[in-house]
């Protein structure tokens, strides 16, 4: 029933929600979306311009220049964030249902992680809206001062999410943003609009005030690179790859706009040869196969001790020749479909070059020939640093596995820093004075010791190309604020 229903909206006329109303798209422009499990025609969107951005930028800059939501008192804020979140727990299993079928990750994975991590940074953040305190500060000029610090918002954001995890992403940055005190103009991926359009309905539900979240679809090249480029929009927050994060940088370097990038990544995972690999190995296949490999932050390279390489491995192709791989909405599969044909293109090109450059394919590599866009899940064994398949990201089920010696941890380290990446990094020994040692030599955004996952209270972000900033935590939530001193003379005027 609950596909049903999500193949009804997903197939009905969709609009633009622009200062709290429905508008039409322009006329003729639209974009058509395919259901990566089949590759059959999904929806239809409208694929805004310049002029709807115009509109949309308005209606948030009145919003956040004394509109109803700049008057709200920081409780009442809190409380129609903290509602907002609430009804995308109440519809988690239409919200699982749409996001599976713009993505085609599995059912089950889109209802117990993608959907409640959404309604989580809601949570999270609506406590943040009563909590942006400044602070007093003691200054040493001569007479008497009261000084202090004040978080202000930094006003209207333009949110520009991908495919891989759109609700989610879109909730990492609209939920941070509504807590600052500030507007949004959302922007989802052209392949997967429909979380962004139901998010607009639920926050109309739950009260939000007209302007504090607009939702436009379009492309990127007009319409995200237009939201870059708007004066009227004084923050880009950015989820995509490093190749249009330097592009976005490029662009809002004229205006000097504040600007957030969470870009790519090339996590290395270590096992050493004291680790617990019985629950080690799962956790390693299921860090690259999960959602397809599709993830920023996915375990792509595997450094495994010598003396328990081949376990290691043998056992992460085991996992991988068991995934059951298939449709979105069937019971049985634990791995869905990369997102298009473009991507399937991309990911098996890449298994050809590490082939080609030497490396051996352990499991999977193969492109399955049914309808959708189904690879298997593939380990290469016998990778080098220097080839590109460990060096490049793929956005596949792909693991570049190597062997390294565990007499020296620096040297290991050395291997997991050779990129130009920096996202993340994850560790697995029972030696807490080794994961320690190597955490705080790993050039990684997020160290994961035998485990771990996300949470909205830990801010999130990289090193190096993988962007800058951090979502999540507090952090995550003054990225969208200015930071303002006030000095006053307490003597005589």
């Amino acid at each position: 029933m609950m596909l049903e229903e999500a193949r009804t909206f997903a197939g009905r006329e969709h609009r633009l929600y622009l200062g709290g109303r429905w508008v039409d798209g322009p006329e003729g422009k639209t974009l058509e979306t395919h259901d990566p499990s089949t590759g059959l025609h999904l929806s239809k969107v409208p694929a805004a311009g310049s002029s709807e951005l115009d509109s949309a930028v308005r209606a948030a800059r009145q919003a956040v220049d004394g509109g109803e939501w700049s008057r709200l008192t920081p409780a009442d804020r809190q409380k129609v964030i903290w509602r907002l979140g609430d009804l995308m727990v109440e519809h988690a299993d239409e919200l699982a249902a749409l996001e599976s079928l713009d993505t085609g990750k599995p059912l089950r994975d889109s209802r117990f992680f993608d959907v409640l991590n959404a309604a989580s940074s809601f949570h999270y953040c609506a406590g943040w809206a009563t909590k942006l305190n400044g602070e007093t500060i003691g200054v040493s000029r001569p007479g008497e001062w009261h000084a202090y610090t004040v978080h202000e918002p930094v006003g209207v954001v333009a949110a520009i999410v991908p495919w891989n995890a759109p609700l989610m992403i879109a909730s990492a940055k609209v939920a941070p943003a509504l807590a600052a005190g500030c507007s949004v103009v959302l922007k989802p991926a052209e392949e997967t609009p429909l979380t962004a359009l139901r998010l607009a309905e639920l926050s109309l539900e739950a009260g939000l005030p007209a302007g504090a979240l607009n939702v436009l679809t379009g492309t990127g090249p007009e319409l995200g690179d237009a939201m870059v480029r708007h004066p009227g929009i004084d923050k880009v927050a950015f989820t995509g790859s490093t190749e249009v994060g330097r592009h976005i940088v490029r662009q809002a370097a004229d205006s000097f706009k504040r600007v957030s990038l969470e870009l790519g990544g090339k996590s290395p995972v270590i096992v050493l040869s004291d680790a617990d690999l019985d629950r080690a190995t799962p956790l390693v296949a299921q860090g690259i196969f999960a959602n397809t490999g599709q993830a920023c932050n996915a375990g792509s390279r595997l450094f495994a001790e010598s003396a328990v390489f081949d376990r290691v491995v043998e056992g992460v192709a085991e996992y991988a020749a068991q995934l059951r791989v298939g449709q979105a909405f069937s019971e049985e599969t634990q791995m869905g479909p990369l997102i298009s044909q473009v991507q399937l293109d991309r990911v098996a090109g890449y298994v050809d070059i590490g082939l080609s450059e030497g490396a051996d394919i352990r499991v999977g590599g193969k492109v399955l020939e049914r309808d959708g866009y189904f690879i298997e899940p593939t380990v290469l064994s016998g990778t080098r640093t220097e080839m590109r398949v460990a060096r490049e990201e793929i956005f596949g089920p792909v693991l570049c596995a190597m062997s390294v010696t565990g007499d020296d941890l620096d040297d290991i380290v050395a291997e997991a820093n050779a990129t130009n990446y920096g996202l993340g990094a994850s560790v697995w020994t029972r030696d807490l004075g080794k994961a320690h040692r190597i955490a705080r030599r790993l050039k990684a955004g997020t160290v994961r010791i035998n485990g771990g996952g996300l949470d909205p209270a830990l801010p999130f972000g990289g090193y190096k190309e993988s962007g800058w900033g951090r979502e999540s935590g507090l952090q995550g939530v003054q990225e969208y604020t200015e930071l303002k001193s006030v000095m006053i003379s307490l003597g005589e005027v």
